[in-house]
């Protein structure tokens, strides 16, 4: 057990945190959505109904729809752009990556068993990992938007309104700035990182150039 969480502690640290995160999120939403309720003088909701309603899973999946679109921003623009300094950067001046022509890398007997197959396979699995990230993002993405319809439609019949259609909603001001809003943060705080690590340090992480590094030097 000690081995397994040695090996797997930067998972569970992190899967920890977001499980505290979504418990305080959803007690904390759901009191909030209750003292509003009762500020119109309306019956308290249910916990189960505030988490199944478009409120609470329109904000939770906005939220992932904006991670996962970051990430694979993220893995994507790394394969192609330059930030010279930066550890979160290809070194521009270094000799050919060993994955330039995975057919020809000599751990190809031991590598995951598309490279040993080659052809579509190996092409699939060059670009797995963004695509498996955008594929988050969309359907991070379409969950909110149902969601945050649903929403709408509620905020529309409570205040007898004639409610937008699915399709109608997916152009409306309301979806795109709860998009925006946090798509804008997202990308801020990753070229932030990338800038600063030219700069500054994080000794023992590898997000981090050694604490002896020269600023000039680009990779980790």
């Amino acid at each position: 057990m000690s081995r397994f969480v040695r090996d797997n502690g930067l998972t569970i640290a992190l899967l920890s945190l977001f499980a505290v995160s979504l418990i305080g999120q959803i007690f904390a939403g759901y009191h909030f959505e209750n003292d509003e309720l009762a500020r119109h003088r309306e019956p308290p909701m249910t916990l189960l109904s505030y988490l199944v309603g478009g409120e609470f899973l329109s904000a939770l999946f906005e939220n992932w729809e904006s991670e996962f679109l970051q990430m694979s921003a993220y893995v994507v623009l790394t394969a192609y752009l330059i930030q010279r300094g930066s550890p979160e950067s290809k070194d521009p001046d270094a000799d050919e990556p060993e994955d330039a022509d995975p057919e020809r890398s000599p751990r190809k007997a031991a590598a995951p068993w598309p490279v040993r197959r080659g052809g579509l396979a190996l092409q699939l699995y060059s670009h797995s990992l963004g695509v498996a990230l955008m594929l988050l993002f969309v359907a991070s993405f379409a969950l909110h938007w149902i969601n945050s319809w649903r929403k709408s439609v509620e905020e529309a019949a409570n205040h007898g309104e004639v409610a937008k259609g699915l399709f109608e909603y997916l152009g409306s001001a309301e979806l795109w700035f709860e998009s925006f809003q946090n798509w804008q943060s997202e990308f801020l705080s990753t070229a932030v990182l990338i800038v600063l690590a030219i700069w500054l340090r994080e000794r023992g992480s590898p997000e981090s150039k050694p604490v002896t590094a020269p600023h000039g030097e680009t990779g980790s």
